[in-house]
């Protein structure tokens, strides 16, 4: 059991290291330019009705909310809600996300395939996190088959959640470095936001390593207990 525990941890901690160094260049590249004011000096929140309104989209309002990297777009709202650094800013790295979030909105009024099923598997997804951890407890503490195969199911659920989510966020940060382009912008705020939102689109991608990893551990702990 020790060996493979030990085993465990060899598979974890490269991905580990690996999530740490990408939140921590995005953090940097974040903070470098979100000191860098933006060529036309124009806010996030600017830049996403703008954004919206070229694209005639017209049911999709913009929000301030509380929190540093908290923007996201909700869906079920038709609301892109901005951090404030990101609503009132005029940096680089605010109309890059600005951009970036603005870019979810539109995927959402084409009926983007890969954005729609997302939002089509986040509860299912949402329940299967909230019970993973409870039911790989009682799986090892019980030994039954059915509570191993239903972690299982589980760990799947999540990793694929995670992988439908690379191609959305990949492609709304294209969206928003086209529209920020077409909006006139110097080529060192281009650069800048596709620096920013590379970085970003990086945790992602060691999400899905992280979700597969472990779900790999726990299938190879399982299976060397059998």
């Amino acid at each position: 059991m020790f060996y493979y525990d030990y085993y465990s941890l060899v598979l974890l901690l490269p991905v580990i290291v690996i999530s740490f160094i990408i939140q921590s260049v995005l953090n940097s590249t974040y903070s470098k330019y979100s000191k860098v004011l933006n060529s036309k000096y124009m806010t996030g929140e600017q830049i996403s009705k703008l954004i919206l309104k070229q694209a005639g989209v017209k049911n999709v309002s913009v929000e301030k909310v509380a929190g540093n990297l908290t923007d996201h777009f909700d869906p079920t709202k038709n609301v892109i809600r901005l951090s404030q650094n990101v609503f009132d800013g005029n940096s680089v790295a605010a109309i890059g996300i600005a951009a970036h979030e603005t870019g979810h909105a539109l995927q959402y009024a084409i009926n983007y395939a890969p954005m729609k099923l997302r939002s089509a598997i986040v509860g299912v997804t949402n329940f299967s996190s909230k019970i993973l951890y409870f039911v790989v407890i009682l799986s090892f503490a019980m030994g039954l088959p059915i509570l191993c195969d239903i972690a299982v199911a589980c760990f799947l659920i999540i990793f694929l959640f995670q992988v439908i989510t690379l191609p959305v966020e990949f492609n709304a940060s294209k969206r928003a470095v086209e529209n920020i382009r077409m909006l006139g912008f110097e080529q060192n705020d281009i650069t800048g936001v596709k620096k920013v939102l590379t970085s970003a689109a990086m945790t992602y991608v060691a999400a899905m390593l992280v979700s597969f990893v472990q779900m790999l551990a726990f299938v190879l702990r399982t299976r060397r207990r059998d």
